[in-house]
């Protein structure tokens, strides 16, 4: 059963994706309903959206939950497919996905994907970045977005499947993008972290970022994704780094945790 008749809703959250939508929207231009909530965007995100779909919201940005909330209220279809701008959905979940809708999710109420991550040039088969399932494909009416500092989580009332067919995620194609998001991130995860009663210590900077090193190089087996896996495994030891930093900033020195909106 196609997925227009079975019924299911697209949803995407934009700001300044101007490069990356057209793609992520062709990839699924068979799904029966399209959403984008857009935060206001300097470029010509919002025009591209409404080439493929009229269901365009233009909102001011009021965090990650409330940006999925509005899109999910927006949407036609009990069974909701959600991707970030940068990612495809792979010829073949067309078909997966129109079999289960059509089906009406009798055994689960949402389904988790894998997602091959393209860094520096490369898919990225290790590092404990493939396959990396999320939960991208619910029914609204059994799930809700909880919030966090850094992005969001979504609670599923209900059982969990997993979809055959993977998501691309173009996720950093320049080192320039990678540390713009790690500056922004380890700010906002610091935040996190002092909810929770976390204070900065010295064994945290000295333990961690060298075992995120380790574990994704060594035991998550990013050596055999060359120099992009020694890269992203030296990165991301590099972002622990930050964010306990960061903490410790907070905690001992009093500032905003972690550079407020940096």
């Amino acid at each position: 059963m196609s997925t227009e008749r079975a019924g299911i809703s697209v949803i995407v959250i934009t700001r300044n994706e101007e490069r990356n939508l057209a793609a992520c929207l062709e990839s699924v231009r068979w799904a029966a309903d399209i959403v984008v909530v857009d935060a206001q965007s300097s470029d010509r995100t919002v025009e591209v959206a409404r080439r493929f779909t009229k269901n365009v919201v233009v909102a001011s940005w009021k965090g990650y939950v409330e940006a999925k909330n509005l899109a999910l209220r927006q949407a036609a279809h009990d069974w909701v497919l959600w991707l970030d701008a940068d990612e495809r959905a792979m010829p073949g979940m067309e078909e997966e996905v129109g079999r289960i809708v059509g089906a009406n999710g009798q055994e689960y109420v949402a389904y988790s994907v894998a997602r091959r991550a393209y860094f520096l040039g490369s898919w990225i088969r290790h590092c404990g970045w493939y396959p990396g399932r999320v939960v991208r494909l619910f029914r609204k009416s059994r799930a809700s977005f909880v919030p966090t500092q850094v992005h969001e989580r979504l609670e599923v009332n209900g059982r969990t499947g997993e979809l055959a067919t993977d998501l691309l995620h173009y996720t950093d194609e320049t080192l320039y993008h990678y540390f713009s998001k790690l500056n922004r991130y380890t700010s906002l995860s610091t935040v996190d972290l002092r909810e929770r009663g976390r204070r900065g210590r010295i064994s945290d900077l000295l333990v961690r970022p060298p075992f995120m090193f380790f574990k994704m190089y060594i035991l998550q087996g990013g050596f055999l994704d060359g120099m992009p896996g020694f890269i992203l495994s030296v990165a991301s030891s590099a972002y622990v780094f930050t964010k306990y930093a960061k903490l410790y900033e907070a905690t001992s020195l009093g500032t905003a945790g972690g550079g407020g909106n940096s």
